[in-house]
């Protein structure tokens, strides 16, 4: 969900539509920043959304423009509804929290295995691995037949399931989550986010492999927290290190959590209860015209558009390209120290420690160029 003349993406498909039918006058088709244009959440490629709210001003040629928009985009983006504001009403700025939602095969919890990893590929398909300083390849195959249909008859115990949940509740709160986004330093205020709960479902079942949902919702993440946050407990949980490691990477030193898949990653809804209950103190009058900001009134169709449209693709993109896979092999398979962490003590070795420009030491990993966002 962002704007982007040069690519396709949800954002522009609903612009366009909203100026065929009318709701954006052809003056300012050209520049959203005239209409004050502004969404809740940015939500990258390959990153799901079930919900996410805009604000603009809004023309009403028609008294119920959601028909005729939807009729203009395709079938897998919906407007659900659409409410009149405060004219000072800002679709990031009013929102209280985000809602995301996070799933993942419970065979994630298969423990860690040792690989033979080959100078020069042996195949098309093998996994490319990289050591500490980022240069040095090394290849690792792929999982076999045989290997994948044992990964999906994986069933996680009841204890394993608790140890993840434990894990998880260790990011309730406020925490410094530096290490959990990419370019920041350790003392950067900006990095400390409030996380207000994290759920863990019990397993649902499809097409014979298990799978988990996430629930969790904070006040406003960083670019790839969530996915670094559910790989953290992941890793922590599979390799058996204590769950004290988890505190530690609050402290003031860098080190390397690979992020999850992204396929995984879904926007549940914003949540927009302050504004909403602001609503409730004006007059009769006023509240006729200001309606609140919620989904709760379209929750069945919400559901239906998920089950359709992202949970059939999350499910269907895992059997085809087994990213999980992939990306537990390639923590597995990783020569180094980076991961070192990963240990019986829950204590950070300093060879794990990344040096950058934000400690007035020499760089030794290439991670704080890149742009800062919203969580995907």
């Amino acid at each position: 969900m962002q704007m982007n003349k040069d690519a396709k993406t949800i954002e522009g498909a609903l612009f366009d539509a909203m100026v065929k039918v009318g709701a954006i006058s052809k003056a300012n088709s050209e520049d959203a920043s005239k209409i004050n244009w502004m969404r809740t959440a940015r939500t990258d490629k390959g990153v799901h959304a079930a919900c996410n709210v805009v604000s603009c001003k809004m023309a009403f040629p028609v008294e119920d423009m959601t028909p005729l928009i939807n009729a203009e985009l395709p079938e897998q983006i919906r407007v659900w509804n659409y409410v009149q504001t405060a004219r000072s009403f800002h679709a990031k700025v009013a929102c209280d929290s985000r809602i995301y939602e996070y799933l993942l095969p419970s065979y994630a919890f298969a423990p860690p295995k040792k690989y033979i990893l080959t100078t020069e590929p042996t195949s098309d398909t093998d996994v490319m691995v990289s050591g500490d300083n980022g240069q040095t390849k090394r290849y690792v195959a792929r999982s076999t037949a045989e290997e994948l249909a044992t990964l999906d008859s994986y069933r996680i115990d009841q204890d394993t399931l608790e140890r993840f949940r434990e894990a998880l509740s260790m990011f309730v709160g406020t925490h410094n989550f530096h290490n959990y986004t990419i370019g920041r330093s350790p003392t950067d205020n900006s990095s400390n986010r409030y996380i207000m709960s994290i759920k863990v479902d019990d397993p649902i079942y499809i097409n014979g492999c298990e799978w988990l949902s996430v629930k969790l919702q904070g006040q406003s993440f960083m670019l790839h927290q969530i996915r670094k946050m559910v790989s953290m407990a992941i890793l922590t949980v599979r390799s058996k290190t204590p769950l004290k490691i988890i505190k530690n990477s609050f402290d003031n030193v860098r080190i390397n959590i690979p992020k999850a898949p992204a396929v995984g990653l879904l926007l549940e809804r914003p949540v927009f209860d302050s504004f909403n209950k602001s609503l409730q103190m004006k007059d009769a009058t006023f509240n006729a015209v200001r309606e609140p900001v919620e989904f709760h009134p379209y929750k069945d169709e919400i559901e239906a558009f998920k089950q359709k449209w992202i949970y059939s693709t999350i499910f269907a993109a895992e059997a085809v390209e087994r990213g999980f896979d992939t990306f537990l092999r390639t923590v597995d398979a990783h020569f180094g120290h980076e991961f070192n962490y990963l240990n019986s003590d829950g204590e950070i070795p300093d060879e794990c420690i990344v040096y950058t420009k934000f400690s007035g030491q020499t760089k030794k990993k290439d991670d704080s160029e890149d742009e800062i966002g919203a969580e995907e």
